[in-house]
């Protein structure tokens, strides 16, 4: 008895780290595309299937909810329809992903360095948090914010 207990508890140990790796990378996935759709494509319509029951906006000058990022998307559109965000990289800790981006929102712009944090449940985005840092004309090092 006390084997086959343990055998168990070893296939499960075995397995889970895999099935967390898959979780993670599912998670970085639905917000890239939760991303792409709402921010480059400005389209609230594709962007909101990624969207949870709620929509928690932690940026203290963007409206919260869902009619707050459709009304940002609209702004987008409006004053910025050229703006591209290229995400140079995707970081995933359990149902948190984070975005490091280069967001231009005039073509030949130096533009913002973005640090975008999502909180998913189920699969779905239901939290917003990001940190902007415009891009210097010059630096004080050589490193380069990407």
């Amino acid at each position: 008895m006390r084997k086959t207990a343990l055998a168990v508890v070893v296939v499960s140990l075995a397995v889970a780290p895999a099935a967390w790796a898959a979780d993670l990378e599912q998670n970085k996935r639905v917000v890239v595309d939760f991303y792409e759709k709402a921010i480059n494509q400005k389209d609230f319509e594709a962007a909101s299937k990624h969207i949870g029951p709620r929509y928690t906006q932690h940026n203290p000058v963007a409206a919260d909810g869902p009619e707050g990022l459709k009304a940002f998307l609209g702004f987008l559109r409006e004053k910025f329809p050229n703006a591209k965000s290229e995400i140079k990289r995707v970081f995933a800790d359990g149902d948190y992903v984070i975005l490091h981006v280069h967001s231009v929102r005039e073509p030949g712009a130096r533009g913002s360095a973005i640090v975008d944090i999502f909180k998913l449940e189920n699969g779905k985005v239901v939290e917003h948090w990001d940190v902007i840092q415009p891009i210097p004309e010059k630096a004080a090092n050589s490193n380069g914010m990407f």
